[in-house]
């Protein structure tokens, strides 16, 4: 939290600054506040069709996905890990930092806020994120590349002369970049992630088995079957109950799958993180590279989370792929130690 006075900091009532770090995710919303998650939701936002009124935001707009009458719309306002719709995205995160605020103090603060951004970003798009923002009452707004964001928030050294490598796989983009001296000296950012995994095991379920399946019921599976390996020893998760419509005849049916299926279906998209890993290296000056053999290369994000990726990972690149402690919230944890740090942190985007 970032206080100008240690007044302030005891009369919470008073201060004129709040302090708040988001990892605004395709799939979820992660906020922290005063060195603590107060905000971990989907990056979900129902709107009344009519009046475009905010009805729900974050979990409580999640039950509503895919279920809503023609008055109600949900949406999820980003895309590939940026913002596909301004307005969505403005209102969510107004509804989101409403929940921080909630019985803390007679009057709202101006906020500093740090949000991680995705690496490949244009400047269009990174102004998308500060205009919502500022449109949110960010009244001091930094940017900060959630690969940094990623390595800060597990405990490299990013300022040391030394090369680190980051493999953060999100919803809707994979953020690989590896730094060094407090920068990112090499980066790929690929619009592949967590979202084409769903994708893939809903189209292969509407194939294979004749079900279909929604958005939902395909992330269900992938949490509870998904595998990057045909073999996982005695990692084998149990067979999963699918249930849904027959897509011909539309009378229900139930299926059940098994992790090597799954594993099948994700192959190719798992092959195109692979590839871009393998790329980002090509471009790795040879020190850095050598860094990166000795330390191995770190996986975050919610696609970190996915059985055997990073056995996968090592057997294809011959380096040794680490799965970062509680890899869903690397991010988050990092815009908040840059947050404390805003002064020292030469690589915050204002």
């Amino acid at each position: 939290m970032v206080f100008t006075s240690s007044k302030q900091k005891n009369m919470g009532i008073f201060s004129l600054m709040q302090g708040i770090a988001m990892d605004l995710g395709t799939a979820n919303t992660i906020i922290i506040s005063n060195d603590k998650i107060v905000v971990d939701e989907p990056s979900v936002v129902a709107l009344d069709r009519r009046t475009d009124k905010m009805i729900a935001v974050g979990e409580k707009a999640k039950l509503m996905y895919e279920k809503t009458h023609e008055n109600i719309r949900t949406i999820r306002p980003l895309r590939d890990g940026v913002i596909a719709d301004f307005t969505a995205c403005e209102q969510m995160m107004r509804g989101f930092i409403k929940q921080v605020h909630t019985g803390r103090r007679l009057f709202s603060p101006s906020l500093r806020m740090v949000i991680g951004v995705p690496s490949g970003s244009t400047e269009v798009e990174l102004r998308a994120v500060r205009d919502s923002a500022e449109h949110a009452d960010g009244r001091d707004v930094y940017l900060i590349f959630e690969p940094m964001a990623a390595a800060v928030g597990i405990g490299l050294d990013v300022e040391a002369p030394e090369g680190n490598m980051i493999v953060d796989i999100g919803g809707g983009s994979t953020e690989i970049a590896v730094i060094s001296l407090g920068g990112i000296v090499s980066n790929n950012s690929i619009r592949v992630a967590g979202d084409d995994l769903t994708a893939d095991i809903q189209d292969y379920m509407n194939r294979q088995h004749n079900v279909k399946i929604s958005e939902r019921m395909a992330e269900r599976i992938k949490i509870n079957v998904g595998s990057a390996l045909d073999d996982l020893g005695d990692e084998s998760p149990e067979e999963y109950l699918v249930f849904g419509p027959n897509r011909i005849t539309a009378l229900p049916m139930q299926v059940s799958v098994c992790y090597q299926e799954i594993a099948h279906c994700l192959d190719k998209t798992i092959a195109k993180i692979e590839n871009a890993v393998l790329s980002a290296l090509e471009n790795t000056p040879p020190e850095l590279y050598a860094d990166i053999v000795r330390n191995g290369i770190y996986l975050t994000g919610g696609g970190a989370l996915l059985r055997g990726l990073n056995r996968r990972l090592s057997e294809k690149i011959n380096i040794p792929f680490h799965v970062a402690e509680d890899p869903l919230h690397s991010v988050a944890r990092g815009a908040g130690l840059a947050l404390k740090n805003i002064e020292r942190f030469s690589f915050l985007m204002r």
